[in-house]
């Protein structure tokens, strides 16, 4: 038998190399075939679920496949992520990441995962402040107003959240600490069903993400007291800061896309680029500004260190506060 030449064997070798390369791109290129489906951990109505559909309808379009949103609610989302953390990572199975996820990892004792080790970073999507707002029959108009108010009721005040260690209970009981006050922790198993007491009247204030409460505050269903974040929010640009009167008082959200860890490159480069598309789009960029959120853009790669600088930043808030949770 004639054995090949040195470069004819060469030739041969270089290509068989690249076969796999080539198999890689040749499937993220056909990626997705069949429907996705993205995992919200909080009940309907919130948030997560708000962006996780505006994001669904923006890859469903652009990828000619369905991007379907699946709630997985309970446990201040540890359900919803574990649940996307034992998935195939085939790009299947994705994950409306939060900031409760980094207060998460410090928040609750034995987790079945690890968030920054578990979950591969895909896309940032937004940014956005939270509010501190109370129910119309509260009497306060301002931060000074409902101090003393909560003094003068001691544990009297209900305060909702979306969840144990969620964003919305972090956020006020730092702000108890700040204040010196007593309020009574409420969790839901989501911002929807929070505010839907809140608007009712059964519970007093929830220090939310403006994007789930904002059609709340242009209704005059409930009251916005100030922002959370450092500056003031375009959304609300006559509403102050907490920093205004607690200096150093900063809580900010943001929302992105992560999918489980070893999702192949390809596939997590490709829902990168077609996110950040949207969030370059006119209309999406209309519709983030009028929830009063603020497109985000990154690479995965920063996003990935932006999760691990929060990781830290919300660990040392959750020591502070001296709260921890226990997952059932």
């Amino acid at each position: 038998m004639k054995l090949p030449h040195r470069r004819q064997f060469l030739h041969l070798a270089a290509g068989a190399a690249a076969l796999p390369v080539l198999s890689r791109v040749a499937r993220a290129q056909a990626y997705p075939t069949r429907p996705v489906r993205i995992i919200v951990a909080y009940a309907a109505g919130g948030p997560n679920d708000l962006f996780a559909r505006l994001i669904s309808q923006w890859l469903s379009e652009r990828l000619g496949q369905q991007f379907i949103v699946e709630h997985r609610a309970g446990a201040g989302g540890t359900i919803g992520t574990e649940a996307t953390v034992r998935a195939r990572a085939d790009g299947y199975t994705l994950l409306l990441a939060s900031t409760g996820n980094t207060i998460g990892t410090s928040f609750y004792d034995k987790l079945n995962y690890n968030f920054t080790r578990d979950i591969a970073p895909v896309a940032k999507i937004a940014d956005a402040t939270g509010v501190m707002e109370v129910h119309p029959s509260v009497p306060a108009r301002s931060v000074p107003d409902f101090i003393s108010y909560a003094k003068a009721n001691p544990a009297k005040i209900s305060m909702a959240s979306a969840g144990n260690g969620t964003f919305q209970h972090v956020s006020g009981e730092l702000f108890k600490m700040t204040a010196g006050i007593n309020m009574t922790h409420v969790p839901y198993r989501g911002a929807g069903p929070a505010l839907i007491d809140l608007v009712g009247g059964q519970v007093q204030i929830m220090f939310d993400t403006l994007p789930s409460s904002i059609e709340h505050i242009r209704a005059g269903s409930l009251r916005p007291l100030a922002v959370t974040a450092a500056k003031r929010s375009e959304a609300l640009p006559d509403v102050p800061t907490v920093s205004d009167f607690f200096a150093g008082y900063e809580s900010t959200v943001w929302w992105g896309i992560g999918a489980p860890k070893s999702t192949p490159a390809e596939i997590v480069l490709r829902l990168n680029k077609e996110i950040n598309a949207g969030l370059a789009d006119p209309k999406m960029k209309a519709r983030f500004s009028e929830l009063g959120g603020v497109p985000a853009p990154m690479s995965p790669a920063d996003f990935g260190k932006m999760i691990a600088d929060e990781t830290e930043k919300w660990g040392k808030v959750v020591k502070f506060a001296g709260i921890r949770g226990y997952v059932p």
